[in-house]
């Protein structure tokens, strides 16, 4: 451990020094967020924004209202997924966040640039203080649970995002790969030094159901999801699988169309919280 420079703000340590509440942005004024739940994954590739799109769309279905803060600044993918092409507006009040058909609130940098594919090479503060002005400038409406797709890893932005949004709790997003167990105990050990609760673990791209034999095939390998929870105390799982439908929904900007149930049970996990 590196000797102490009292500035926690720059620091992944937990500490009995640290107040975790001690680094909480405000929301804007006109803000008003119940909860906030940010989901992660130690690598990329996994589906994450997929995921956070399908578990926003499953809590607004069930009545909530929900919302994504796309954190994954240098990969934005969330509103291609919703068919979001329209630049965002504002007032000298704060930013507006784009809605989605299904009434989901969303802000990405998408949004923001002159164009959607410009590239975004930003420095690691500039991309962590765009996201607190994601929170902080946003005027997001009544949101019962905003999900935070975060980019992958444990570096700069998941640190701001955990010690400056109140965060209730993470999902993990993970592939069968066999690597895949450690790069999920990197995602899990930096949510304990946070002390943010890992709610669930949700295994994508698990397997294909052939259409045609109706025989489950293991692309990837065999599912280890259950043997990854149980090492690290995961109580709640989901698997989605190798689904065609659900590439060509997002392709076109159609993710809310999906009828998929495979996060249900998950949905209904947090909505008991």
């Amino acid at each position: 451990m590196s000797e102490c420079t009292h500035d926690c703000s720059t620091c992944g340590e937990s500490c009995g020094e640290r107040d975790p509440k001690s680094f909480l942005k405000p929301t804007n004024q006109f803000s008003n967020i119940k909860k906030v739940i940010a989901v992660v994954s130690g690598k990329g590739g996994v589906g994450k924004s997929m995921v956070t799109a399908l578990m926003a769309h499953a809590m607004q279905q069930s009545g909530y209202k929900t919302a994504i803060l796309d954190a994954d600044v240098t990969g934005p993918s969330i509103p291609q997924m919703f068919g979001i092409h329209e630049k965002a507006q504002g007032s000298e009040d704060g930013i507006f966040p784009a809605i989605t058909n299904t009434g989901i609130e969303l802000m990405s940098v998408n949004l923001l640039l002159p164009n959607e594919d410009d590239p975004v090479v930003w420095r690691g503060p500039v991309i962590a203080g765009t996201v607190e002005q994601f929170w902080t400038d946003v005027i997001w409406n009544e949101i019962d649970y905003m999900f935070v797709d975060m980019p992958p890893g444990t570096g700069d932005v998941p640190l701001t995002v955990f010690q400056s949004l109140p965060v209730d709790g993470i999902l993990v997003v993970t592939s069968p790969q066999e690597l895949v167990g450690m790069i999920v105990g990197k995602a899990v050990k930096m949510a304990g030094l946070m002390n943010i609760p890992v709610l669930g673990l949700v295994e994508n791209m698990s397997y294909f159901a052939c259409p045609d034999c109706g025989k489950t095939h293991y692309i990837f390998g065999q599912s280890r999801i259950a043997e990854i929870a149980k090492k690290f105390n995961i109580s709640h799982t989901a698997k989605i699988p190798m689904d065609p439908e659900l590439s060509a929904l997002s392709d076109r900007g159609a993710i809310e169309e999906s009828r998929s149930e495979w996060l249900t049970e998950l949905a209904n996990m947090i909505a008991a919280l």
